[in-house]
Formats: structure tokens, sequence, C-alpha cells
């Protein structure tokens, strides 16, 4: 009785606790509109000059291979791999890859194509919109990489944290809450009934959905554009007001570290903050706790990604709180995992790893547009390299499990 009171209060109370908050925000805006100002404007540049060029194309690309069927056909093929491990219908496979590469905005623009099309429940897309909850490389190699560290090497090796230590909390997610909602009838079928050949499968799975669609390509594209644009401005919306929200804080609080608000709020303005207190990429200590916070403040990405995301997901009734915890759990996974492997790993030569810009043409911490339109090239291969490594570990899994089957 006690948890419904709570429940009903804390419902009730929901309204006018968002209302005083932005009462309160309008005051501190008045009080200081001058650095309010500012802060919006880079709020507004950061968004305009890197999230909305590097995420647009993927959002697009996204919707329209799910309307054509393509990631569910695709799915098929990576079933061992996202319901043994992961415990998510195969179809979310595709999205992995898309939140890997294009990062949140285009993970969670996935999951949201998935659950339209009613290949996910409520639950199913809640733990693949964690799943797919990742920083995007553009961010990681070009902008603290090279912009703001100076040293590509760094970036590979945050952007390789990021990766493991994100598919580590959800595989602990998955171990703790996963459940499939929706298995395929294929899956109950006895073993004795003959199911169809891979191929008729993948074929069958691609045209339901496509069918299920059954926009035309004109109306597809118009509609993959208006929908990205439009998803992209929530993006930017969130962006701009949170830059004003720790202005304010930092001028409140002055005594408070500025890096701390901005990294527990803001994804891009919290990296720029740690990463400015950072004076080497040294094996010192200092330099490994640094990289060791900037590391846990990617995974943990700020209270405004991941209320874009929520936002993005409301029709899945996606809960704040066993979100925030699961990236909570990356952000430790990813502190714990940078300070274990960062001085193995710093007789990487910057030599042997690819560049996705030269730091030469990105000084001043500024943010160069033409690096990160030229780098879509080696995403898209990157993209395709993830997909082949997935598909990879799912014939991996097939293959073990068929084998201990034969055994049993």
């Amino acid at each position: 009785m006690n948890n419904i009171k709570i429940r009903r209060l804390a419902s009730r109370s929901t309204p006018f606790l968002s209302g005083v908050i932005a009462i309160l925000l309008a005051i501190a805006i008045i009080i200081s509109p001058e650095s309010s100002f500012e802060a919006s404007l880079q709020g507004l540049k950061l968004w305009w000059t890197l999230v909305f060029p590097a995420l647009l194309p993927f959002l697009m690309l996204s919707e329209m291979l799910t309307a054509s069927g393509f990631v569910h056909g695709f799915g098929v093929l990576l079933e061992p791999l996202m319901k043994k491990v992961f415990r998510l219908p195969g179809a979310s496979g595709w999205t992995l890859a898309l939140g890997i590469t294009a990062g949140f905005p285009g993970g969670a623009g996935g999951v949201m194509q998935l659950h339209k099309q009613g290949s996910i429940s409520d639950k199913e897309a809640a733990r693949l919109a964690s799943l797919t909850h990742f920083a995007s490389p553009v961010t990681l190699l070009i902008v603290i990489g090279v912009a703001f560290l100076h040293s590509p090497t760094a970036g590979y090796f945050l952007l390789a944290i990021h990766w493991v230590s994100g598919l580590l909390a959800s595989y602990t997610d998955a171990l703790l809450n996963g459940r499939l909602d929706n298995l395929q009838p294929s899956l109950k079928e006895s073993t004795n009934i003959k199911r169809p050949s891979l191929y008729s499968r993948v074929q069958l799975a691609a045209t339901e959905a496509r069918s299920r669609d059954g926009r035309s390509f004109g109306r597809l594209l118009g509609e993959s554009v208006a929908t990205a644009v439009q998803n992209l401005m929530v993006v930017g919306g969130y962006m701009i007001m949170f830059a004003v929200v720790i202005n304010i804080i930092t001028t409140v609080l002055p005594a408070l570290p500025a890096a701390l608000p901005a990294s527990l709020l803001e994804i891009h303005l919290g990296a720029d903050a740690i990463s400015k207190g950072l004076s080497s990429i040294g094996a010192g200590a200092s330099g490994v706790l640094g990289l060791a916070l900037l590391s846990a403040a990617l995974g943990w990405s700020g209270l405004c990604a991941q209320l874009q995301v929520l936002t993005l997901l409301k029709q899945a009734n996606v809960r704040f709180l066993p979100y925030a915890v699961v990236r909570l759990m990356h952000g430790v996974y990813a502190f714990l995992l940078t300070l274990l492997l960062w001085k193995p790993l710093l007789v990487i030569s910057e030599a042997t790893l690819p560049a996705l810009a030269d730091s030469q043409s990105i000084p001043n911490r500024t943010i160069n547009v033409t690096a990160i339109w030229s780098s879509f090239p080696q995403l898209l291969s990157l993209q395709s390299l993830l997909l082949i490594i997935l598909l990879a570990l799912s014939a991996t899994i097939y293959l073990v499990s068929a084998f201990r089957h034969r055994l049993d």
C-alpha cells in the first residue's frame, strides 16, 4: 500500500515538478542572459557541426533498410548470437551494428523502427536501446582523439574500451533481466519437424517485413528524410538546453569542478571539460586516471543523451531507471578496463592505427566538418566489418550449440 501511495504521489507531482524546474531555469537565464546565450550557442554549434552531419545519413539509411526488409532478413542470420547472448530477437542484430557505428541516436532510431513494425515488444525495445547506446566513432576518434587529446591512438583505445564495456554491460543486463517475449514459432517446434532452409527463412522474413511496411520508394525516401530531421531537431534541442543548464550550475557553484556537471549531463561538453584537464596521455598515474574518468563519462553518456533516447522511444514506454542503471554499469566497466588495459596497449604506435583525420587539420579544439563528411567511407567500411564479425560470432555460436545438442 505504501509503495502504491508513493507512486501515485510521484505521478501527480511530476507535472508540478517539471513546471517548477522550467520556472527556475527561466529565472536563471534572466539573471545571467549573456553567459546563457553563449552556452546555447556552444550547444547549437556542437549539434550543427558534429551531430547533424554525422547522423543524418545513418538515420535515413536505418529507416530505409528496415522498411525494405533487409534488417529482418539479416536478423535471421544473427538469431543465434542475439538470442543466446543478449536474449533479443535476431532482427536487433542490425540495430546493434547501427548503434555501434552511428551512435545512440542512430541506435534509438533503429529500435524505434523495429518497435513501430511490431518486431519487438516494449521490454525488448528498452533492453535493445540499452544495448545499442554507444557514442559514435566520429565523436571518439575525430572530436576526442584528434581535436581534444591530439592523439589518434588514444581515440582508438577509448573507442575499443567503449565498445567492449558497453557489450559487457548489456550482457550483464541480459543475465539479470533478459527474457524473450515473442519467441518465433520455429524455435518452439520439435526437432523432428524439418525447418525451412536458411535462404528460405531469410527471404520470408524480408518479404513479410516489406509487406507490413507497404510504402513506395518515393514515399519511403521522403518520410525517411523528414523523420531523421525531426529526430535530430529533438537531439539539438536537448543539447542546447543542457548546455545552458551546465553553464548555470557552474555559475551558481563556482567551487564545483566544471568537468563534474558537464560529464554527468552532456557527453560532448563533458568530454571537452575532462580532456582539458589532461596535460599528458602518458603512463603516469594522473594521465591514466584522467583517461579512465573520461572513459567512464563516455560510458555514462550524460543525462542529455539518455533523455534523447527515451524521448525517441516514448511509444515503447522505456523507463528511465533501468536504462540509467545499464549506462552506469557501462561507465563502471569502462573505468576499470581503462585502468587495466591502458599500460599494456601503450606499446601500440600511432603509425599502426589508421586515423580518420589528421590532427593538424583540427587545430585549437575546433571541429572540422569536412573531416566528418570525409570519414563516411571509413565508417561504412567499419560498419561492414562489424556486420561480418557479428555474422562470424553468430555462426560460431550456432555450430557450438548444434555440437552440444548432438552430444546430448
